[in-house]
C-alpha cells in the first residue's frame, strides 16, 4: 500500500477547506478560478497549475484556458482547444486523469514550444467532475523537474478538482440568478417609467418605450438608469 505523507495530506485537506468555503462565498467566477489554481499550486508545489472549462456556447463545444497562477504572458494568453485535442481533450473525453512523465516526448501534448520556454517536464491533468458524472473542465499541474505522480497525489488532486467543480457550478448559478433578478427588476422599472410617461404626456405604450430608448441613446446611459430617473422624479413631485 502506498504510504501517505501526512504533511501532504494536511495540505490537500486545507486546499479542500479553502475551496469549500468559496462554495458559500460571494466570489465572482474569475476570482474563484484564480483562488483554485493558486491554492492548488501552493499545496502541490508545482510550477504551473492551470484550469480549463468547457464552453458550450459555441456551435461545437470547446475547452478554454480560464485561469493559471503563472504570470508568464506566453501561458496566460487566450487559448482554446476542441474536445478531441490535446491532453485536456483526452481527460474530458475519457473522464479520467492523464499523467505524462515528459511533456516534450508525448505526442498528445501540443504546446511543446511553451513547455521548452517555461522548462516544464511532467504533468497530470484531472477532470472537474460533478456528482452526476458530468465533466465541466480540467485541472492541469506541471512540474519543472521529472516527477512521477503517485496514486495518492492523483486521488487527492481529483478530490480538489471535484470540489472545485462544485464551487464553480455554484458560482455560475449564483451569477445567473443575480443576472435574472437584475433583468426582472430592470423590466419592472421600465414598465413603471412607461406608465408614468403615458400618464404625463398622454403617450401610447410603444411611444413611451421609444422615448425611453431615445433618451438612453442620446445620453449614453442604460435604459434602466433613464427609467429610474423618471420614477424618482415622479416620487419627488408627489
Amino acid at each position: 500500500m502506498e504510504k501517505i505523507d501526512l504533511n501532504t495530506y494536511d495540505s490537500y485537506i486545507k486546499a479542500l477547506t479553502d475551496i469549500s468555503r468559496a462554495i458559500t462565498s460571494d466570489l465572482f467566477l474569475e476570482d474563484l478560478l484564480k483562488l483554485i489554481v493558486m491554492v492548488t499550486a501552493k499545496v502541490t508545489g508545482v510550477e504551473i497549475c492551470s484550469l480549463w472549462l468547457i464552453d458550450e456556447s459555441e456551435k461545437t463545444p470547446i475547452i478554454r484556458l480560464k485561469a493559471t497562477q503563472s504570470i508568464d504572458p506566453e501561458y496566460v494568453k487566450d487559448r482554446s482547444l476542441h474536445l478531441n485535442e490535446g491532453v485536456v481533450g483526452y481527460v474530458v473525453t475519457n473522464k479520467r486523469p492523464m499523467v505524462i512523465a515528459d511533456v516534450l516526448r508525448n505526442s498528445r501534448f501540443k504546446e511543446k514550444e511553451m513547455a521548452r520556454k517555461l522548462k516544464l517536464v511532467s504533468m497530470v491533468g484531472v477532470p472537474l467532475k460533478l456528482k452526476d458524472e458530468r465533466i465541466i473542465g480540467v485541472l492541469n499541474c506541471f512540474t519543472a523537474t521529472p516527477h512521477a505522480f503517485s496514486n495518492t497525489e492523483i486521488n487527492l488532486l481529483t478530490a480538489v478538482a471535484n470540489q472545485a467543480a462544485v464551487a464553480i457550478l455554484n458560482t455560475e448559478l449564483m451569477v445567473k440568478t443575480r443576472v435574472i433578478q437584475e433583468e426582472l427588476e430592470a423590466r419592472k422599472m421600465i414598465e413603471r417609467a412607461k406608465e408614468i410617461l403615458m400618464h404625463r404626456r398622454n403617450m401610447k405604450g410603444d411611444e413611451a418605450f421609444r422615448w425611453l430608448q431615445k433618451r438612453s441613446m442620446d445620453s449614453r446611459k442604460p435604459l434602466r438608469h433613464i427609467a429610474e430617473a423618471i420614477i424618482l422624479s415622479e416620487d419627488i413631485c408627489r
